[in-house]
């Protein structure tokens, strides 16, 4: 972009003050190791952790680690690590620069820097964005592989005690963390594989967390509006929602960051969160965009401007709040949190994307609920219309979806409408709900309507 000097350290003082870091990055220490350095956590954890050492004066800092991406990391070297984020909310645009980040390194490339970072007495937080898929996957070159390494070569060293964090978006992500690095362990044929087993029992923590904050990608628009804003050029902006949530398990082996100072949630138990979450937040996601695509809208904004948007949303939520669990948040103030998120235009969040996979979301986010709900005889309208749109929805072969193929035979074998949900269900995994035929009888009533764009609630 000629005519624009690029962010780094030397130009923050030509940036507006609200627009420059809150802390100073050269006074920072990596006392924390990031793997996945994309998009969500450059606008969650690394913001978290700025503020909440500019609150507290001490210098935490983070050494972040990019499994594949030489872009990514190439990107943040030439701008000193700096880049910007943008609220992006009804008000208006907010863009600051994140100081937070001491180094970034390519997971191969630098592989010496990040083992040596692994077994530092400095470093006692590694946290981790690497989905799902990435606790599965399987080599030597993988971050699970290069951190299970690097936890074996910290206890063989006598090294401090570390906690490693999962920020991933899955349940028991703490649980699930241990797991795959035991296993790592395990298989990596060391000698001392059990005596180091024993000593990561004793000496590594893996709290399970909940996090949550829209971040879409990053588009053309967003490198010019932020250059114009700032008046410097950030080759890696990221924009998100004004809403952030951060829950922790409060289970640390060493000292961290107190990222309470920012709003985060230090708690016992964080299940009550990650069910809400799942059921409320996810669950209404996945309703807002079956039904939202079948009335011909694009965005979770769209479908919220539509006079049914808001009343699915407080009604999904109300119906299936008997089934969460006690110590999560207050599912009434939750709804309008959600109802507030959902409508800010500043996030374009495509409907198709998020109805992407629905076989599997729906498998989570509303079937458990609803057997709940009709084993305790509860009325359960609103899910039923949920599966309806989803159900209308497996016409559409454009959406990807793992069982698209048996979802289409369904349909093709099925001899009407009752057959066909009976069929889809007992695909999903829900046998006992397709052999409900009140449930089934009141999605088909929904069909109709469905099929010509009206959703009625």
């Amino acid at each position: 972009m000629s005519g624009v000097h690029r962010l780094n350290r030397a130009a923050l003082g030509a940036l507006p003050p609200a627009s420059r870091p809150r802390v100073d990055p050269a006074g920072l220490r990596p006392r924390i190791v990031h793997f996945g350095i994309g998009a969500f956590h450059r606008a969650h954890q690394a913001v978290y952790t700025e503020n909440a050492a500019a609150d507290s004066g001490e210098p935490w800092g983070i050494a972040a680690v990019a499994p594949r991406s030489a872009a990514t990391v190439d990107a943040l070297r030439a701008q000193d690590c700096l880049y910007s984020v943008t609220e992006r909310g009804p008000e208006g645009d907010a863009p600051r620069v994140v100081g937070s980040l001491t180094g970034a390194y390519l997971l191969g490339r630098d592989g010496a820097v990040v083992d040596g970072l692994l077994t530092d007495p400095e470093v006692t937080v590694v946290t981790l964005t690497i989905t799902e898929k990435g606790y599965r996957a399987a080599g030597p070159d993988t971050v699970i592989a290069r951190l299970a390494a690097g936890l074996a070569a910290r206890m063989r060293s006598g090294a401090a005690p570390v906690s490693v964090v999962s920020c991933d978006n899955m349940a028991d992500n703490g649980a699930v963390l241990r797991t795959a690095v035991r296993d790592a362990v395990r298989a990596s044929g060391g000698r001392d594989r059990e005596r180091i087993l024993e000593l990561i029992d004793r000496y590594v923590a893996f709290p399970a967390t909940v996090v949550d904050r829209i971040v879409p990608a990053a588009t053309t628009a967003d490198l010019t509006d932020t250059a114009t804003r700032l008046g410097v050029h950030d080759a890696l902006p990221v924009s998100g929602e004004p809403y952030r949530q951060w829950v922790l398990e409060d289970r640390f082996a060493a000292p961290r960051p107190p990222w309470e100072l920012d709003g985060a949630l230090l708690v016992p138990d964080v299940a009550p969160y990650q069910l809400t979450k799942l059921r409320l937040l996810n669950g209404s996601h996945s309703a807002l965009a079956a039904l939202g695509i079948a009335a011909g809208r694009t965005t979770v904004a769209d479908a919220m401007a539509d006079g049914w948007g808001e009343r699915l949303v407080k009604a999904l939520c109300a119906e299936v709040a008997p089934t969460l669990p006690d110590g999560g948040p207050d599912p009434g103030r939750y709804a309008d949190d959600l109802v507030a998120r959902f409508r800010n235009p500043g996030m374009r969040h495509l409907l198709r994307q998020i109805a992407s996979d629905g076989s599997l979301k729906i498998t989570e986010r509303w079937l458990p609920a609803l057997r709940v709900l009709r084993e305790r005889g509860a009325a359960t309208p609103v899910l039923e219309l949920a599966l309806a749109g989803w159900v209308n929805l497996t016409r559409d072969q454009d959406i990807p979806d793992p069982a698209q193929d048996a979802l289409a035979a369904c349909r093709r074998t099925a001899a009407d409408d009752t057959a066909v949900v009976r069929a889809l269900l007992t695909t999903v995994g829900a046998p006992d709900l397709a052999g409900d035929s009140g449930l089934v009888t009141a999605v088909v009533r929904h069909l109709p309507a469905l099929r010509v764009g009206r959703v009625d609630i």
